[in-house]
């Protein structure tokens, strides 16, 4: 049965939590494209699609971030 449950947004606590990584890291993985990007929730407020962070965790070495 499959669910057809939302993609929740991840802030950056729950992140790093999940990953492992410190947040210099995770800043310098975004710049170089090796993480996914913050996606806008407000004005100051960002967060990550847990989705993406899932599809990173399943394969973090080849992890590229799509230029579209």
């Amino acid at each position: 049965m499959t669910s057809n449950a939302p993609d929740r947004i991840l802030r950056l606590n729950a992140v790093l939590e999940r990953t492992g990584l410190s947040r210099a890291t995770l800043y310098r993985k975004i710049q170089s494209g090796t993480f996914p990007k913050q996606i806008r929730i407000a004005e100051r407020c960002t967060g990550w699609r847990e989705s993406t962070i899932n599809e990173w965790m399943r394969d973090p070495i080849y992890y590229t971030v799509d230029s579209r």
